[in-house]
């Protein structure tokens, strides 16, 4: 990959736990995501950061930010019904999406893309690695971080949350470089066909 292409899949590294083809197939992408050993210091973090219990509802302080976030849900809203046909389920699953997203430093269009590519929003999703959910989280997570019961990587919100965290932690390891985090998340770091899938779909959902 040239220097150009990567220092565009840069982002910031330091916020807190804040031709590409557009077609991807409908199976679960997530790859053999690689079990490591974690820092005691960086696993209170994460683990920390997945206890929180805040709800998804942001509270805006001015008008502008406010009417911002609302154009973004009802855009979004309706370009996700061809994945989820009601409503109700697609604001909630957009609000929070939006929460997990911005709490954990990360931009909302990129997690849309990055559950685009992962499971094509399918909440209740099982890769043949064995990762869930609407992010193809591995169990492993919840031993690590969590409290152990993987069936709860298919509630919605533990599932954007597990995520969010763990792609923020990997762009904290790689400092900042989208292209080895987004390869450290499905399990294939260096490779470039699932960060260009990925970055594909979020011009998509930024567009």
């Amino acid at each position: 990959m040239n220097l150009a292409r990567r220092q565009a899949l840069r982002v910031g590294a330091g916020a807190s736990l804040g031709t590409l083809a557009p077609w991807w197939p409908l199976p679960a992408q997530a790859g053999p995501q690689a079990e490591e050993a974690l820092a005691d210091a960086v696993r209170t973090a994460l683990a920390a950061a997945i206890a929180s219990a805040a709800p998804p509802h942001p509270v805006f302080t001015q008008l502008e930010p406010r009417l911002d976030y609302l154009r973004w849900l009802g855009a979004m809203s309706e370009r996700l019904k061809r994945h989820k046909s009601e409503a109700a389920t697609r604001i909630e699953f957009l609000e929070t999406l939006w929460y997990e997203s911005t709490r954990a430093g990360l931009e909302p269009a990129l997690v849309l893309a990055l559950v685009q590519v992962e499971s094509g929003f399918r909440k209740y999703a099982i890769s043949t690695a064995g990762a869930r959910g609407y992010m193809q989280v591995m169990p492993f997570w919840t031993r690590q971080i969590g409290d152990g019961d993987a069936a709860r990587l298919f509630h919605m919100q533990t599932n954007l949350r597990f995520g969010c965290v763990i792609l923020r932690h990997y762009l904290n390891v790689e400092r900042g470089d989208l292209f080895l985090a987004l390869g450290r998340y499905n399990g294939s770091r260096g490779r470039t066909e699932y960060p260009n899938a990925v970055m594909a779909w979020r011009q998509r959902w930024l567009g």
